[in-house]
């Protein structure tokens, strides 16, 4: 029996809100990565095989208790094979945007690593027949100049080295491929199916980047373990959990934008945390990127 017409305009608004709360506090969790790979006592690459492996914990337990209401279970090795490909496509994101960091001025590496909502908006339109409005395009370009105002403003974009340079736009060609992977998934498959299979799938990816580049995967004291296992928690098992959800309500294109959050939360936590400077510039840097996101979700 279908549902009265006023039922489903007012649930879908309220859908919306919930998925765009889940946005942002994902887009927040995720923004604490950075400190807390400046913290571990492992290399870039070991770090980030303990973020996807022991997000695996959190993420099967609730696969387990939701068992019963996981919605279509995968049939064909097609169904397989697509639920593989994000946390693929996840790994070479973070092996490209940690060796980004290596390589470059950590300024250049996080501006260009976060271009991904260009990529996904140019991949939606060009391959998926996405449409994006000019008060979205407005909204993007408004978000970006946030971004580069928050990272210090144009002259501090030629402080890094070229290659390190394409590397990070590398990864962020990468984290659009995952955003525009995860979104296709949602209208098929349940948030926790889609993040068992990619966050395994992730993890098994970047475990030979990680042993055979860096050798020492082991965190030496207990303090290491506790940045890890924050890593896993929040900023995986919780981020992306929240993203994937919010997938499913959301256009990709906004949803990658939003996540333009993240350098903003990062240069919060590292004024709070490591005493790194947050001055006036970086302030309304912070306030451009809102108010470009604002703008695009008009659009």
């Amino acid at each position: 029996m279908s549902q009265p017409a006023s039922t489903v305009s007012q649930s879908a608004p309220s859908g919306n809100r919930v998925a765009l709360a889940a946005l942002i506090l994902g887009g927040a969790a995720i923004g604490g990565s950075p400190i807390f790979v400046r913290l571990s006592e492992v290399g870039p690459m070991a770090t980030a095989f303990w973020r996807v492996a022991l997000a695996l914990i959190p993420i099967f337990i609730f696969s387990i208790i939701k068992r019963k209401s996981a919605g279509p279970a995968p049939r064909t090795q097609a169904d397989y094979a697509l639920l593989i490909l994000p946390g693929a496509i996840l790994a070479m994101d973070l092996a490209a945007w940690h060796l980004s960091i290596t390589m470059t001025s950590v300024a250049n590496a996080t501006l260009l690593a976060n271009l991904a909502p260009v990529f996904v908006a140019l991949i939606g339109v060009a391959f998926l027949g996405a449409s994006v409005t000019r008060l979205f395009t407005a909204g993007l370009v408004l978000a970006l100049v946030g971004v580069v105002i928050l990272k210090g403003g144009p002259a501090a974009l030629g402080n890094g080295d070229l290659k390190g340079d394409a590397v990070a736009i590398v990864a962020a060609v990468f984290y659009a491929g995952y955003i525009l992977a995860i979104g296709q998934l949602r209208s098929r498959f349940d948030t926790l199916r889609i993040m068992l299979w990619s966050t395994a799938s992730a993890a098994i990816c970047i475990f030979p980047l990680a042993f055979f580049f860096e050798g020492n995967l082991l965190p030496a004291s207990v303090y290491g373990w506790s940045i890890v296992f924050g890593l896993a928690f929040i900023s995986h098992a919780g981020g992306q959990v929240a993203i994937a959800y919010a997938l499913a309500y959301l256009p990709a294109a906004f949803s990658s934008l939003t996540l333009l959050l993240q350098p903003v939360v990062a240069a919060i936590l590292a004024w709070v945390l490591l005493n790194e400077s947050l001055g006036p510039m970086q302030a309304i840097g912070g306030l451009v990127v809102l108010a470009g996101i604002a703008i695009a979700r008009r659009g």
